[in-house]
């Protein structure tokens, strides 16, 4: 399959403003008095921004004007490294771990274009009075470790992760001891009417469906589809089910098989997209049943595989996966982060000023964007050219490793074979957005004893309270009197343009839209979902941070391919092979979007350099 990369598939469809970012303010506000230093000072803390955060103002714009030809150029060689890494989040700090594992005291070198280490693990915090309240800005959770291969369970117990300590730390009964479950706000556009109704999953199924604004036939069917036990597919041999359902969106199944209203289906149109960023047209029948602890109708069709969704959702430190971040720097550059466990890197507070210092043998180079890597005449070594502050420098590497975003390589490297460029930009990736609002008390969702609300429409699919996670001096919120951050997840939506293109429009959408906007429909939803039981927007509010993931998930789901591939036709197997000395780690290289691939990737990345 040949499909060509172009600027406006990298540019999200439509033109993004671009002008004198590139050489000024943010540095500024980053807390950085020399823009042309290379270290950090003291009092530089990312985790501790508000406003937007995530691919914040500063982190993109110079990779955009790479896209649209424009060109830094330098002769000189500031600095040469035996490893050079382009990207700062977990696959790359991973790379990093595990090449200095087989070669002890390698000069190594980290560049990344963001103004904190992670990627998408991003640590967001909060301040409220002399609490602190922490939350994850991206990637949540370790899922299912079962299923993690042996090189990425080996890097989380080497840097102190001991996995069966969540099952304390994680409180599963804090909210449902409460009597707190799933709640919906059904949409007027849907419904006729908007309506919060509680209980979903605690109530029997008839009281719930009798409060909810349904049909008496959307009523009933969505009864019988919570309920019956029945095959819809019956006589359909089961590997037959699973080609045919793999290949078949739930709404879809729900339409065609099970046979229900129209209103049932738009209960559950956008149930996943925080998940799998699409609405449910788009999401296979065959993977629904491992999602919230499997969505209706499926069970009795499908048997239930064992290998996915057999771990509790637990394994998941308050910061979500930048505490993995946060303890491969720890174990790579002890001097950045104080403490030795798993349980006092969650309160710690890192010292920016010690990732990139002269003289240590691992480096981290934050607000960095690499423009060009190319290998060298003589194929000994790789040249690497960044921009940082306006300025451009060059540094020399035996080896590299891409440890970014798939799609950026070939501008990057240009002189890669046509083929493989085309393999490294045939995954685009879904934007999403992390919002986090910090509120002074839970009172209101006790009393409506919801911890999770799902809304059928509007701009936030969800307002869902804290994952309740103490781990050594950091306690979770434990009553509603206490603070509690309230995580509310966007997806831009169309329902006239499907597949990749609604992720190109997508992710321009969200570049462009403001700030206020976002707080804006943080605020209206809360208030619509809570109001009625005495939630005011101004006085419980206390702060909010927006996490813009405008390049976010590596979407790995064939139904939105249209085809399947063989394993040596795959088009990001054929992306990551090495090109003289430049290696591909990262997760969008096992088109995925997970922990365990990132970890992965950069086990294989450097395995193909050291052997």
């Amino acid at each position: 399959m040949k499909k060509e990369i172009t600027r406006r598939d990298f540019l999200n469809g439509g033109r993004v403003a671009i002008g004198a970012t590139l050489l000024t303010p943010w540095i500024t506000k980053c807390g950085v008095t020399d823009p042309y230093a290379f270290g950090l000072e003291e009092d530089y803390y990312p985790p501790a921004k508000q406003g937007l955060r995530g691919s914040h103002d500063g982190s993109w714009e110079t990779m955009h004007a790479r896209v649209l030809g424009e060109e830094w150029k330098t002769e000189v060689i500031d600095e040469e490294f035996d490893l050079v890494i382009v990207g700062g989040g977990i696959s790359g700090l991973s790379s990093a771990y595990f090449y200095d594992q087989k070669n002890p005291g390698a000069k190594i070198l980290i560049l990344d274009n963001h103004d904190d280490f992670g990627g998408h693990a991003k640590r967001n915090e909060f301040n409220y009075g002399e609490d602190i309240r922490i939350t994850y800005g991206g990637t949540e959770a370790i899922d299912t470790p079962s299923s993690y291969p042996p090189e990425a369970l080996g890097l989380l117990e080497d840097i102190g992760i001991d996995l069966d300590k969540f099952y304390d730390a994680f409180q599963q009964d804090l909210y449902s001891s409460r009597g707190m479950g799933i709640s919906i706000v059904f949409d007027e556009a849907n419904f006729g009417e908007t309506k919060h109704v509680t209980g979903y999953g605690e109530k029997s199924w008839e009281d719930f469906a009798a409060e909810a604004p349904l049909s008496d036939k959307a009523r009933a069917d969505f009864i019988r589809v919570q309920t019956a036990e029945v095959d819809y597919m019956e006589g359909t041999p089961v590997e037959e089910k699973f080609r045919i359902l793999s290949k078949t969106g739930y709404s879809s199944f729900l339409r065609d098989y099970v046979k229900v209203d129209e209103q049932v289906i738009n209960i559950y149109q956008n149930w996943g997209m925080s998940f799998w960023c699409v609405d449910m047209e788009e999401v296979p029948t065959t993977q629904v049943q491992y999602y919230d602890g499997g969505i209706p109708g499926v069970d009795h069709t499908l048997p239930l595989r064992t290998g996915r969704g057999v771990d509790p959702y637990i394994f998941h430190f308050p910061d979500g996966n930048a505490s993995i971040a946060r303890l491969l720097v720890r174990k790579m550059i002890p001097e950045a982060i104080p403490g030795t466990t798993m349980e006092d890197v969650v309160t710690a507070r890192a010292d920016y000023s010690k990732i990139d210092r002269e003289g240590q043998p691992i480096n981290i180079r934050l607000n960095s964007t690499v423009v060009h890597v190319t290998n060298t005449d003589d194929g000994a070594n790789v040249d690497v050219t960044y921009v940082r502050a306006g300025k451009t420098h060059k540094v020399r590497g035996r080896k590299c490793i891409m440890a970014c975003y798939n799609r950026a390589i070939p501008y990057l490297c240009p002189e890669m074979p046509e083929k493989q460029k085309e393999g490294l930009a045939f995954n685009v990736k879904q934007p999403l957005v992390y919002t986090k609002v910090l509120i002074n008390n839970w009172r209101a969702f006790d009393e409506l004893k919801t911890s999770f609300v799902y809304f059928t429409g509007g701009f936030y699919k969800q307002a869902e309270l804290a994952y309740p996670v103490s781990l050594g001096d950091y306690k979770c919120s434990q009553t509603p009197d206490e603070p509690m951050v309230i995580h509310m997840c966007h997806v831009p939506l169309f329902t006239d343009i499907t597949g990749p293109d609604q992720w190109r429009v997508g992710r321009n959408q969200i570049l462009v839209t403001t700030f206020d906007e976002f707080e804006r429909h943080a605020r209206e939803q809360l208030t619509q979902a809570l109001g009625s039981v005495g939630f005011d927007a101004d006085r419980d509010i206390e702060a909010i941070t927006v996490n813009r993931w405008p390049h976010g998930y590596a979407y790995d789901n064939g139904l939105t391919w249209g085809e399947d591939f063989a394993e040596e036709d795959k088009p990001w197997v054929i992306g990551r092979q090495p090109f003289g000395n430049i290696h591909i780690a990262n997760s969008d290289s096992a088109a995925s979007s997970t922990t365990k691939a990132a970890i992965k990737e950069a086990h294989r990345a450097v395995s193909e350099i050291t052997g």
